[in-house]
């Protein structure tokens, strides 16, 4: 069932895409194998990726130098035979015989070049003494670029080229090369010769190839993350296993193994994981039949001593009543006889508390009580003793009136615990209890302004027997069980006991009830840290006569 609502909640996360980086940062941080394979696709990914990209610009190069080298070796091999027509040709004087060479010229260039476009162009400065003029064949002047055009008339045997986006059949925007080269004609002076290449196909065959490139890459990348995926799985199948059988282990789940299969390290892991449990669970029935032992012992010495003990008690008490007819030393020692014997007789209640407690047979007497009342009545119980240790006690009390079901007897033992220790160490100064409510509980709060401890000593203030300064020894006669049986009676209403404590500030009991279904919905009303002095609590802490209250202070609306 827990593992369905997970995955509803995640499918609900997964379609509002706002849910999607906790999801995944979800992932990140509790499954190993999702991360295994993000970092595995990640690095992949970035390697397949530099290598295409790498292959892709060493292709590209490679194909336009090859393709480069056949423009200009093919516009060489034009223009050297066209020079080579033009040296031995003999025209002599006449300008009809010259142009019909110039003309057949230009039909030689067109039919010994694979030249797409071409174009002459007379250089301006070395007129010839026949004028000749240039021609095009597709190739427009506007195409070809100043810079090209100085070094063709620098360089007389040099040929240079350009990249160049030409206009072939109406398209715009076509990759070429233009390669220029001068041309000397007999009597008339050197022109400027250009030819243009289309490198389209090229362009294509390196379109193609990356197109190839990419797709071969997108598909090894989806063959390594299936690759990956199914050795993570076999890999982290058995560590998932061995994960949830620990948690059910530690969850109290003494049965669960796992599954041996094979002799490998994870069959290894499997097997040391059984033994390891198999240890576990024949030490916890060991402590468990020995606590079962201690907690029959203890119940059993508690209910043998009982009978001797109310003997001994009455025989206490007698010689108490006549203690005044004895010698003083005699009194001496029957008073302290019988005041041992009734903490003896309290060590040993709080002992058969302690063992219904641990043998899970205590139930609760619930009865509607209103705690305010409750503590009021418990203060003026304990007054005569906090009178005795010069303490005065202040009742705070803005809610906490209207009845809640709990078990009377055992809130007043909890009160009255914490108020007695209070009183032995507040070192004279005063106790304030305060008794608060809300909607979701009520609380009650003792607070001393006495020696305090540190957190280490409260976060065991619980234990049993436990004492922060065992030199200092108790003198109201407490049994060393009060807190643990008090923390006890508040986790069996459903609430709970908070402790806090400063050296040199003082401790802060905080006793909180649930109001309905045994179980605290929300904060309580009491903080377990108070936000200030005691001493500013001025007169407002003096203890509160019930009878002077306002009668509406008892109406549910009023509660906080």
């Amino acid at each position: 069932m827990a593992a369905t609502t997970a995955t509803t909640t995640a499918v609900a996360v997964l379609r509002d895409w706002r849910g999607w980086p906790t999801v995944l940062a979800t992932l990140w941080r509790r499954s190993l194998r999702f991360r295994t394979l993000t970092v595995t696709l990640l690095l992949t990914s970035t390697a397949i990726f530099i290598t295409c990209v790498t292959m892709a610009l060493v292709i590209q190069n490679d194909l336009f130098e090859s393709r480069k080298n056949e423009a200009l070796e093919d516009a060489r091999r034009a223009v050297d035979q066209a020079q080579a027509t033009l040296d031995v040709a003999e025209v002599g004087d006449s300008p009809v015989a010259l142009q019909e060479l110039w003309d057949s010229i230009r039909d030689d260039l067109a039919r010994n070049t694979a030249a797409d476009q071409l174009a002459a162009i007379r250089i301006d400065g070395d007129a010839g003494a026949v004028p000749l003029t240039g021609f095009t064949a597709g190739l427009s002047a506007n195409n070809i670029s100043s810079g090209l055009r100085n070094r063709v008339v620098q360089s007389d045997d040099v040929q240079s080229w350009q990249s160049v986006a030409l206009e072939v059949d109406a398209r715009q925007g076509v990759p070429g090369i233009i390669v220029g080269q001068q041309l000397r004609v007999p009597e008339a002076g050197p022109f400027e010769v250009y030819f243009a290449y289309d490198l389209a196909d090229a362009d294509q065959t390196l379109g193609f190839v990356q197109r190839t490139l990419w797709i071969a890459g997108i598909g090894l990348v989806a063959i390594v993350a299936a690759i990956s995926y199914i050795v993570l799985r076999t890999v982290s199948t058995p560590i998932v296993e061995a994960a949830e059988t620990s948690a059910r282990l530690a969850s109290g789940d003494l049965a669960v193994r796992l599954e041996v299969h094979g002799e490998d390290e994870l069959a290894t892991l499997a097997r040391s994981f059984n033994a390891m449990a198999d240890s576990i669970e024949s030490q916890i029935k060991e402590l468990g039949e020995l606590s079962l032992v201690q907690q029959r012992f203890v119940s059993d010495v508690s209910h043998e001593l009982r009978t001797p003990l109310t003997t001994i008690r009455l025989a206490a008490d007698m010689l108490n009543d006549q203690r005044e007819d004895f010698d003083p030393t005699t009194s001496r020692t029957t008073e302290l006889l019988h005041t041992q014997v009734q903490r003896f007789e309290t060590l040993l209640s709080d002992l058969l508390e302690i063992s219904r407690y641990d043998a899970g047979s205590v139930q609760l007497e619930l009865e509607a009580t209103s705690l305010a009342h409750l503590a009021e009545d418990i203060i003026e119980q304990m007054r005569p003793l906090a009178e005795g240790r010069g303490t005065e006690l202040r009742l705070v009390a803005p809610g906490g009136y209207t009845p809640v079901d709990m078990d009377p007897r055992r809130v007043r033992r909890v009160l009255r615990n914490l108020i007695g220790n209070a009183i032995e160490h507040g070192e004279g100064r005063p106790v304030v209890v305060t008794v608060d409510s809300n909607q979701h509980a009520v609380a009650a709060g003792v607070r001393d302004s006495g020696l305090g401890m540190d957190p280490a000593d409260a976060e065991r203030v619980f234990d049993r027997f436990w004492r922060a300064d065992p030199s200092r020894q108790r003198t109201i006669g407490g049994t060393g069980l009060g807190l643990s049986i008090a923390l006890g009676d508040a986790t069996l209403h459903g609430g709970s006991l908070a402790v806090w404590s400063e050296l040199g500030v003082g401790t802060n009991f905080v006793l909180t009830l649930p109001r309905h279904d045994g179980v605290i919905d929300g904060p309580s009303p009491i903080l377990v840290e108070p936000q200030e002095p005691l001493l500013e609590f001025g007169d407002a802490t003096q203890p509160i006569q019930l009878a002077e209250l306002p009668p509406d202070l008892f109406d549910e609306e009023s509660i906080r």
